[in-house]
């Protein structure tokens, strides 16, 4: 094989130098054929018709001229040129009717435009997409720690100020963060304690005033216009009774899956409390450490988005809890006089059911409604009803905007919908922390939209077309 290679290459050698030398005769050739003597008459062998000297000369064929010139170069004694080498014939361009042949285009160029861009769009929502489809995955696998840190975050903005403050009138920062943490703890420890002392200790006259409650709504369903008759009442309760007696073993699982449950939520707690402290006390060494986690390039606007959006956070859970504690007083004092059982506990699960935006409301004033038609009567719950939904509409339309303000505002249809993927991706505590993660994502993401514009305007020329303006809103 070797030797075979090289015989080719030598024999190609040897046909691109007869190539070069046949070409360089041919070149050679070509001048002399229109050259003309001082007088102006044509040379020896040289062709004297000009539309014979513009043929191509071809083998075996001799003019009269090279005749001449030949016969008068014998007479003089002057040796005879060397016969030139054969020029190959002049190949004819093609036909005027031929039909053209365009070069095929460009494949890229044949793509209408809007597919193209279709296609850029998508491949790169695919990988968002694949990207968000990844970081859900890592967050449910590891839901605890996730919730308890964003618990935990949540504490530290409502606790934070009190340091602050403290630190403002002399206080150490190590006590003045002790003093916080503990005091805060304490407080939110002797709420779970006060709602759990008063359900337990109303709790038999509560199955007392539950059992008389069904009694009247059965007499009132007797004696109401739906013509509901006993025996559809007493095929409700055997249905009932027999559905909880064929799903005991569900009812036990359920019951063993409530104390892994509990277990995880001390955990939770833990977890949560120890964020907080450390939070409180050594929080900008922590946000410092992060910043050197995002580029050079990036620390700039990631360092002033910071701040803004911990602001949103403080802002909204400071508001949120005003919110929350006007709505469990005020439910609570009407649920108070309307002499419902409970009225306590029930303003306490008001008050934190109130964390979860617009479905929070509606769950807790639909128990305290439930529980007032249950121990008392229809128009018991009827009034407890319409206290619910008149403390709500002023929580709505008159406390949000006057205490959130601008800071956190964010669309109904964003806060439905956030608080469903968080119910849907971590049960309860996601929905909890949907809506001040999306209004801290759009602080952050607005500031950084003027913070990009605003650098563009400075390195931009002073002579050069103003940039387009941002839409609003």
């Amino acid at each position: 094989m070797p030797r075979w290679v090289g015989g080719v290459g030598a024999g190609l050698t040897r046909l691109a130098r007869r190539l070069e030398e046949r070409t360089a005769e041919v070149e050679s050739a070509a001048p002399a054929a229109g050259t003309t003597g001082a007088d102006g008459a044509p040379e020896p062998g040289r062709a004297a018709d000009p539309a014979r000297a513009s043929q191509p000369i071809r083998s075996g064929d001799s003019g009269t001229s090279g005749d001449s010139g030949s016969r008068a170069r014998s007479a003089a004694g002057e040796p005879a040129p060397a016969a030139a080498e054969p020029v190959p014939e002049h190949v004819p361009p093609p036909p005027g009717y031929a039909p053209a042949v365009p070069a095929r285009p460009d494949p890229v160029a044949a793509v209408p435009w809007g597919v193209r861009v279709a296609a850029e769009v998508s491949w790169r929502l695919l990988v968002l997409a694949g990207t968000l489809w990844v970081l859900m995955r890592v967050i449910s696998a590891v839901r605890l720690v996730v919730l308890s840190f964003v618990v935990g975050l949540l504490i530290t903005a409502l606790l934070q100020p009190t340091v602050a403050w403290l630190k403002r009138r002399g206080v150490p920062r190590g006590l003045a963060t002790a003093m916080t943490f503990i005091s805060g703890f304490v407080v939110m420890g002797l709420v779970g304690w006060f709602v759990v002392w008063q359900v337990t200790d109303n709790l038999d006259d509560l199955s007392g005033q539950v059992q008389q409650g069904i009694k009247d709504l059965k007499h009132w369903l007797l004696t109401s216009p739906f013509h509901v008759t006993e025996t559809q009442i007493n095929n409700i309760a055997d249905n009932l009774s027999t559905a909880i007696g064929a799903n005991t073993k569900d009812i036990t699982s359920a019951g063993i899956e409530g104390v892994q449950v509990i277990l995880e939520v001390l955990t939770g707690i833990l977890l949560a409390m120890f964020s907080t402290l450390f939070l409180l006390y050594d929080g900008p060494r922590i946000w410092g450490w992060l910043l050197k986690l995002f580029p050079a390039a990036a620390r700039e606007g990631v360092a002033g988005a910071g701040p803004r959006a911990w602001a949103t956070l403080t802002a909204y859970v400071r508001g949120t809890v005003i919110v929350a504690l006007i709505d469990a007083i005020f439910i609570g004092i009407g649920l108070f006089f309307l002499k419902v059982p409970l009225a306590v506990p029930l303003a306490v699960f008001i008050f934190l059911f109130a964390f979860v935006p617009l479905v929070g409301a509606v769950v807790s004033g639909a128990l305290a409604v439930v529980v007032a038609l249950v121990t008392k009567d229809v128009f018991t719950a009827l009034m407890v009803l319409i206290v619910v939904l008149a403390v709500q509409q002023i929580e709505g339309h008159v406390l949000q905007p006057f205490i959130l303000g601008r800071a956190v505002r964010v669309h109904p249809l964003a806060v439905v919908l956030s608080v469903v993927a968080g119910s849907l991706v971590a049960g309860i505590g996601g929905a909890v922390v949907a809506v001040p993660l999306v209004a801290v994502t759009n602080t952050v993401v607005g500031y950084l939209r003027a913070y990009t514009r605003d650098k563009a305007l400075a390195a931009a020329p002073a002579d050069g077309p103003p940039p387009p303006a941002e839409p609003t809103g």
